[in-house]
């Protein structure tokens, strides 16, 4: 929802944007331009044509509505239609005639869930919201990272927006599909997860094992690196620990840069995660360090993010761990000790050995060590007892 025609439209429309102003303070003055008279209009509020035939090509459809015009043609009042677009991220664009067919079957389809009762008025601005910060990002990362190198001019007098058209024109429909795809995919899997709770109350607030793994001096590094190779490198940082992270069954929740926030059901899976990216980097001249921090509790999910107390320890234990090593807190050590991942102590360890050894059984088989490490106050969380994190022989 762009605001670049700004055409102040028939005497119909605009009279019916002067009620609509009256009826609704989410409309501004629409009939402002008005009084600047007709050169207020002049050829720099016009969209440029290459970029309204992308615009066109993408959405489908052309401009034909107002906001207003919009909500009144999807039979909601401007007031819900300006908190849908808002929560979809989309800025106010006065009564521009900006809007498509497609901007009011979304109001339609959104405001049809309300009146059905399958979402209440909260739930539909909060999957407006989540979709709409989802796919912004999706949609910068893929013209930063993708287009941007696809569209390289590489013949004399053709602009890179003219190159786009034709690839756009070709890709669109094949990443739709694509998206249309792995949305049904992920929607699957956490509907699995979700369906496998113990009860209604783990459904939203369950217990997970929450990781952070963050780069060290960072900080230093921005001030000492190009742009450019600062971007390739935190570019690699993402990527290796979103593959890493899938490739053994957790969830990559966000990344911000420096850091990467994953969950996993299993304190093993995260346990296997936060080992994976010390090793992955540490044999990568170009990695500085890496701490990782896990905890182990409730957690609470909203938006695909996570939030809570357990997630808080995890953070704070990452702050503290030592460089290239995992730090996890007392509720995840009893966990891996509980599953048989990790023995209590060393010292249970070798008596369970000796006890097998002794009647001719095979020893129990422990894939992590924990070492215990002094007690500490952490900020906000009061004294804790982190556990230093290993593999097991």
């Amino acid at each position: 929802m762009t605001a670049d025609d700004t055409g102040s439209g028939t005497a119909d429309e605009r009279a019916g944007r002067d009620d609509a102003a009256q009826q609704d303070g989410a409309v501004r003055d629409p009939g402002a331009r008005e009084h600047l008279g007709a050169e207020a209009e002049d050829e720099t509020d016009a969209p440029d044509p290459i970029a309204l035939r992308l615009e066109q090509l993408i959405l489908g459809a052309e401009r034909r509505y107002t906001p207003f015009q919009a909500a009144r043609s999807a039979g909601v009042s401007i007031e819900l239609a300006t908190r849908f677009w808002r929560a979809m991220g989309f800025a106010d664009i006065g009564q521009a005639k900006a809007l498509t067919e497609a901007d009011v079957l979304a109001l339609r389809r959104l405001s049809g869930l309300v009146e059905a009762g399958l979402l209440s008025e909260p739930m539909a601005i909060q999957v407006a919201r989540s979709t709409g910060q989802t796919t912004a990002r999706l949609a910068d990362w893929q013209i930063d990272s993708f287009l941007e190198g696809l569209t390289e001019p590489h013949e004399t007098g053709m602009t890179r927006t003219e190159i786009a058209y034709p690839l756009v024109e070709l890709l669109l429909p094949e990443l739709e599909e694509f998206l249309v795809y792995v949305y049904r995919r992920q929607l699957a899997a956490a509907t699995g997860r979700v369906v496998q709770a113990a009860d209604d109350a783990e459904m939203v607030d369950r217990r997970l094992a929450v990781g952070f793994a963050d780069l060290v001096s960072f900080t230093r590094l921005t001030r000492r690196l190009e742009e450019e190779e600062l971007g390739e490198l935190v570019e690699a940082f993402e990527t290796t620990a979103a593959d890493l992270v899938a490739a053994h069954g957790g969830r990559l929740i966000k990344t911000l840069g420096d850091e990467v926030l994953y969950a996993a059901d299993d304190a093993g899976i995260a346990a296997e995660i936060g080992l994976r990216l010390i090793e992955t980097l540490t044999h990568d001249e170009t990695m500085p360090e890496l701490r990782v921090g896990i905890a182990f509790g409730t957690v609470t999910t909203r938006m695909g993010d996570v939030f809570g107390t357990t997630v808080n320890l995890a953070s704070r234990l990452t702050s503290i761990a030592p460089k290239n090593a995992v730090l996890v807190d007392g509720a995840f050590a009893e966990e891996l000790s509980r599953t048989g991942e990790a023995p209590v102590s060393e010292a249970e360890a070798a008596e369970a050995a000796a006890a097998a050894e002794k009647e001719g059984e095979e020893p129990p088989s422990y894939r992590f060590a924990l070492q215990p490490m002094w007690q500490r106050p952490v900020r906000g969380l009061g004294v804790v007892e982190p556990w230093l994190l290993s593999r097991r022989g």
